[in-house]
């Protein structure tokens, strides 16, 4: 049986495309999206100066705003309030600032696109801002300031990790789970041509012809984990500290697990378009709820319980465990969830197992 699953999946060569090349291509094309601009050493914001009337409060705060280097000034010289605000609406420039037009005046104006106004530029930039202004009022006062932060990131990994690292696990544990998920599609179109009614008037059984089907997945993930890892590390730098125990525990299990969920939607979706429906209402709620592209914990407070019960969650976290945090294989934590991966992935195969023998099968007898 696991000879016919690995002839017919090479006869398809959409399968080549949808688990081998897709997945390429969409965490290229997430990792520049959000990959580029995670990094804070990277981060510059362009703006704008008007400076109408000058005055030395004026003059004092443009030296402060050159000096920051995370600020680039689009015109090295003062604009015009109608030529900056043009520039703000056309989205040339990330924030317009307005200086005082009076020596002595308190307030300084900030000009960002209403479209932006939520962004992280936008946040960073009025941040910014506010930090130049205390130092001008310290600096008006005469006073010293007494206290400052000193940050200073820490990871369990064993070096610090980068975004870049984070969404490439993320992508890794996506990816097999979309394979899984998508790649039991031809049992559908099987039993839409009667294969399945065939194939059940045999001594073949139905349980080992799905686990056949879920190993030749199994062997796509290997190659998707293998190629994926490749591109992250030579075409964006990612560094991997990996524990190979922890790391196959956690990808045989997840793919298992997804590949059995794949096998319970075939058993009981009559259609190819049913079943690419369902999959992909399951994939789109756990691509967004399971800590892929951003930690869970980012997530509004009532809406964390939902990821709890969501395999690709554990699945992800797994993954970066086994790649980039190199957790030890004894940690409970990681074994937690592999045991919650394990219900998702027993009960879905049993459950579709049951469903093949009975009501799938007898329905196109």
């Amino acid at each position: 049986m696991f000879s016919a699953q690995v002839k017919m999946m090479f006869r398809e060569k959409q399968v080549w495309f949808w688990n081998i090349f897709f997945p390429v291509i969409l965490m290229v094309l997430f990792m520049i999206i959000f990959g580029g601009g995670m990094s804070s050493d990277g981060f510059q914001a362009k703006i704008a100066v008007v400076d109408e009337k000058p005055n030395a409060s004026s003059a004092m705060l443009m030296e402060s705003l050159k000096g920051v280097p995370l600020l680039t000034l689009k015109d090295e010289a003062p604009v015009t309030l109608e030529q900056g605000e043009e520039w703000v609406k056309e989205k040339d420039i990330d924030a317009l600032i307005v200086l005082p037009a009076q020596e002595g005046a308190a307030e300084i104006g900030l000009l960002i696109n209403m479209e932006r106004e939520g962004g992280a530029t936008t946040q960073a930039v009025a941040g910014i801002l506010d930090q130049v202004v205390q130092g001008m009022n310290f600096a008006v006062l005469g006073a010293e300031p007494q206290y400052s932060v000193a940050m200073k990131s820490i990871t369990s990994a064993s070096d610090d990790i980068s975004y870049q690292d984070f969404l490439l696990t993320g992508m890794i544990g996506l990816a097999i789970a979309q394979g899984g998920l998508f790649g039991m599609v031809d049992q559908v179109d099987m039993r839409k041509r009667g294969l399945l009614k065939r194939l059940h008037m045999t001594p073949a059984r139905m349980d080992l012809f799905g686990l056949s089907g879920m190993i030749v997945r199994l062997m796509l993930g290997i190659v998707q984990i293998v190629l994926l890892t490749l591109v992250g590390v030579i075409g964006f730098g990612a560094n991997l500290h990996i524990n190979p125990l922890t790391l196959l525990i956690a990808f045989f299990g997840g793919a298992l697990v997804f590949n059995a969920m794949g096998y319970l939607i075939s058993s009981f979706s009559k259609t190819m378009e049913a079943y690419m429906g369902i999959a992909n209402i399951i994939s789109m709620l756990m691509m967004f709820l399971s800590g892929v592209f951003f930690p869970v914990e980012t997530l509004p407070e009532w809406l964390q319980v939902v990821p709890k019960v969501l395999p690709l969650t554990y699945f992800v976290e797994g993954m970066r465990d086994g790649m980039i945090y190199a957790t030890d294989i004894f940690s409970a934590d990681f074994w937690i969830g592999i045991g919650l991966m394990a219900i998702w992935g027993i009960a879905s195969f049993v459950l579709a197992a049951q469903l093949y023998k009975s009501k799938s099968i007898s329905s196109v007898r």
